[in-house]
């Protein structure tokens, strides 16, 4: 008679389960504008290397400090010679000073969306109660915010220089007013284009050379271009011109409406009607390139 055995345990199967502690979360639930402001501080503070190594700071300080001693230096010289106005206009000074802002933007747009392309850790982000706008939004805002403390700065020190110097207090402060303004324009445009070259090259390295190309060399050629145009004879289309450069097309907008001197040939800026035209040009590009970052973003997150 056959004896019947009890089936063999199989071998190949030796899970356990284990009890390491882990909890759930039954805390606040913070939520999507909670991410964001959080996105945007890092990213703000990242922008002049706080919280990141000393060497991530040396650049972004370096040039805070670039763009704040000629006004620091103007204010001094103000002060000991008791002059009634400052050497250079509150809105003419980014145009001046835009060989920094250029650096400035060339280094820190890469460094804010860069590294996330590259080390593929954009969808992270969006595994947590945030969305691709959201990203896009956080990181639009801290870089103009950035860029806005950059060149806002030097025109505080002016500012608060002018006063010492007991220049008119309603003339200064409506300059002073009116700078900020040129400068917020500029950090919205520059922040725009700085981060849509930034978010179609992962290399950080070559981000940095393709906004510095960008912003450098179309200047140079939109100069040029005006200056031949300015000895042919040929004055109504300098203004034309100008718009095809950020730094020009926001040197026409503070002059045509803010009250600012012109830097191109001839120091004839765009008139009422050219002036409009480079307003809209500029918001225009704002939100184009605001609209391609979403774009890019809504791709990435897939």
């Amino acid at each position: 008679m056959a004896v019947e055995h009890p089936p063999a345990a199989p071998t190949g199967d030796r899970s356990r389960i284990h009890d390491i502690g882990y909890r759930g979360y039954d805390g606040p639930r913070l939520g999507r504008a909670y991410a964001r402001r959080s996105l945007y501080s890092q990213s703000l503070r990242g922008a002049y290397g706080l919280g990141r190594s000393a060497k991530s700071k040396v650049l972004p300080m370096l040039l805070f400090a670039v763009i704040c001693v000629p006004a620091a230096i103007m204010v001094a010289v103000a002060v000991a010679t008791k002059a009634h106005e400052l050497p250079v206009s509150y809105t003419r000074y980014a145009i001046t000073m835009q060989a920094v802002i250029s650096l400035y933007i060339a280094s820190q747009a890469p460094q804010a969306v860069s590294r996330d392309l590259r080390f593929k850790t954009v969808p992270l982000y969006f595994s947590r109660p945030i969305e691709s706008a959201d990203y896009v939004r956080a990181k639009f805002a801290a870089l103009a915010s950035a860029l806005f403390v950059l060149t806002g700065a030097p025109l505080l020190v002016m500012y608060i220089g002018a006063l010492l110097a007991k220049m008119g207090f309603v003339h200064q402060t409506e300059k002073f007013a009116q700078g900020l303004v040129c400068v917020a324009l500029l950090s919205l445009l520059f922040a725009g284009i700085g981060l849509v070259i930034a978010a179609f090259t992962p290399r950080r390295g070559f981000g940095i050379a393709a906004v510095i190309a960008v912003l450098t060399i179309s200047y140079g050629a939109v100069s040029t271009l005006q200056a031949i145009a300015d000895s042919q004879g040929s004055g109504g289309a300098v203004p034309w011109i100008g718009l095809f450069s950020p730094v020009t097309l926001i040197d026409g907008v503070q002059s045509a409406f803010l009250g600012g001197s012109s830097g191109f040939p001839g120091g004839v800026g765009p008139s009422g009607g050219e002036g409009v035209v480079y307003v809209v040009l500029a918001l225009g590009l704002i939100a184009a390139c605001y609209a391609i970052l979403n774009r890019r973003y809504q791709k990435v997150g897939l």
